[in-house]
């Protein structure tokens, strides 16, 4: 058990906490990567600050400012980070969280829900279902139902006739090559590509090269370049325009993550 003047931040001694949430607060330099891992509890990882990159078997991730990802135990997970991330992650006890949580999601990180993260990181580690602390995690709790989903997941390719196509792609995800380009690169038809795309990935080719861009672009907006530069890059004429795709897209505005970059 860990001593209730210490805060840990090895992830080890949040397995076996005897309430249902623990948190634990970790920063990180921009660069590091976690590499793949799981564990015991389910998580909530929530950074305050930078931007965290994920990869399971299948898919990868983004984690905004303002979104919190939230992660089943027993998941095999790595973590990049974009940015100086200051990370809390709260540990839970299975029984928490509505069914829809638990599978890996990306959710909006609602004001409320961020205080109460950080007014439980204040608390003792471990505290009674009737403390502050148990009231504040209760509230969590209630928040994290609520939490509205959102797209930042990216599938990642098994067929081995996309798996070339989509890493090019994500190398650079500015390629404006069409579909019937990358034929020859893929070695199938046109047809044949906008089948597997549907089939392996779950989205049109087009779908899936927008949602690697607007992760490009999360991250140039997070790290403060202007939103005309953004949408200009990114194949838009005009920054209103790249701004309504962003948002409907991502489920939050271009202007919002360019002002938690300042």
């Amino acid at each position: 058990m860990i001593a209730q003047h210490k805060r840990s931040t090895d992830p080890d001694d949040y397995q076996d906490l005897p309430q249902a949430i623990g948190v634990m607060a970790k920063s990180f330099v921009d660069g590091f990567v976690i590499p793949l891992h799981s564990h015991e509890r389910d998580q909530l990882l929530y950074g305050i600050s930078g931007i965290m990159h994920l990869r399971t078997e299948g898919e990868a991730w983004i984690v905004p400012p303002d979104g919190a990802v939230y992660i089943p135990a027993g998941t095999d997970h790595s973590i990049n980070m974009h940015g100086d991330v200051d990370m809390r992650t709260l540990y839970i006890d299975a029984p928490v969280g509505t069914p829809q949580l638990r599978t890996m999601a990306v959710v909006a990180v609602s004001g409320l829900l961020r205080e109460l993260i950080l007014a439980l990181n204040e608390e003792p580690i471990v505290y009674e279902p009737d403390s502050r602390g148990g009231l504040i995690a209760q509230m969590i709790e209630l928040e994290i139902d609520r939490a509205n989903e959102l797209s930042l997941n990216v599938p990642l390719p098994k067929d081995p006739r996309l798996q070339r196509l989509c890493a090019e792609l994500l190398a650079d995800p500015s390629d404006r090559r069409t579909l019937d380009d990358w034929s020859s690169v893929a070695g199938a038809s046109t047809r044949t590509l906008a089948r597997l795309f549907e089939h392996d990935l779950g989205m049109s080719f087009n779908l899936w090269r927008q949602r690697i861009r607007f992760h490009n672009a999360l991250e140039a907006l997070s790290r403060g370049e202007p939103i005309s530069r953004v949408a200009a890059q990114h194949g838009y004429r005009s920054a209103s325009a790249f701004s309504a795709a962003f948002a409907k897209g991502m489920g939050m505005s271009p202007s919002k993550v360019a002002d938690r970059a300042h």
